[in-house]
């Protein structure tokens, strides 16, 4: 059964009324504070570049910074697995050694 309430953020001083579960509500604020200062950063001190193209940017730019993260979580999920591999190859052998 779903709880959604109303909750209005603003982005690039215009008001959106977004439904949202109560535990996501602050977790929205906060997606909605970044979404707003990457468009202000993007739009900088052009006040009159389109809100359409000012959007698809800052959604670009955020997309990147995600794929970055992603990539750098994925070297860090190898790394971690290589790790791991050469911790069992020395227990491995400690055990073996101490079986003997």
């Amino acid at each position: 059964m779903s709880t959604s309430e109303p909750v209005n953020i603003h982005v690039l001083d215009r008001e959106y009324t977004i439904g949202v579960e109560p535990e996501a509500r602050d977790s929205l604020m906060a997606a909605a504070r970044l979404l707003d200062g990457k468009m202000r950063e993007v739009r900088g001190s052009n006040r009159m570049a389109a809100v359409d193209r000012i959007a698809v940017l800052a959604a670009l730019n955020l997309a990147h910074e995600l794929q970055q993260l992603r990539e750098q979580n994925q070297g860090a999920q190898h790394d971690a697995a290589v790790l791991l591999e050469s911790l069992q190859r020395k227990l491995d052998g400690a055990l073996d050694a101490t079986a003997s």
